[in-house]
């Protein structure tokens, strides 16, 4: 199971999870999040991907904060169609975001199977991403998903068990936030570290 832990902020406390058994680094470019990342240092990456996440983005913005920052995938989490996420495919590995709610119409994200590398489900709001709502998981296994994707939305300590018992074919990965902080863009190291131990546990 691949580990996304999304929204850091604080150099030090990036460099504590970058030790940690995870696999992606997000970084969130959204002006409007309290989770917005304005620094000028390059994270660390310590064998770890680092996602830049963004919002109804311009393409060129898109492409110089991925230089500046050394970003190896971007996360398109707003409303970018198709004609977008190839035109940033073209450069980077894209990680497209659907946000669920009860009557999602799945049959949509099938015309972008070709124009990212992964698929995020997290949970619709009037927020972009960072609310700690969970959608209904089970909603995954009424419809069928052919792209292997990663599953957002409200995840906390206690879901391991859950997520290991959900048996979807393409999911391959969590994304890890706001149930995870001390505050907005700092983790509490600890409380992922135990997740992270119990969620590895006989897989």
């Amino acid at each position: 199971m691949l580990v996304k832990v999304c929204g850091l902020k604080d150099k030090k406390n990036i460099n504590d999870v970058s030790n940690l058994d995870i696999d992606f680094m997000g970084l969130i470019f959204y002006r409007k999040s309290n989770r917005f990342f304005d620094k000028d240092y390059l994270v660390k990456k310590n064998n770890k991907k680092i996602v830049g996440v963004f919002v109804n983005e311009t393409i060129d913005e898109i492409k110089r904060i991925s230089k500046k920052y050394d970003l190896d995938y971007v996360q398109l989490h707003g409303n970018e169609n198709v004609k977008f996420c190839n035109e940033v495919n073209n450069f980077i590995d894209v990680i497209k975001v659907f946000r669920i709610s009860h009557d999602f119409d799945f049959k949509s994200i099938d015309k972008f199977h070709n124009s990212c590398k992964y698929f995020l489900f997290d949970t619709k709001s009037k927020k972009y991403g960072g609310t700690g709502e969970k959608f209904e998981w089970d909603i995954l296994k009424e419809n069928k998903i052919n792209k292997d994707f990663f599953l957002s939305g409200g995840i906390d300590s206690t879901d391991h068990q859950i997520i290991k018992n959900l048996d979807l074919n393409h999911l391959i990965g969590i994304d890890l936030n706001s149930k995870f902080e001390l505050e907005p863009g700092k983790k509490d190291v600890k409380k992922l570290n135990t997740f992270l131990n119990k969620i590895n546990e006989n897989i």
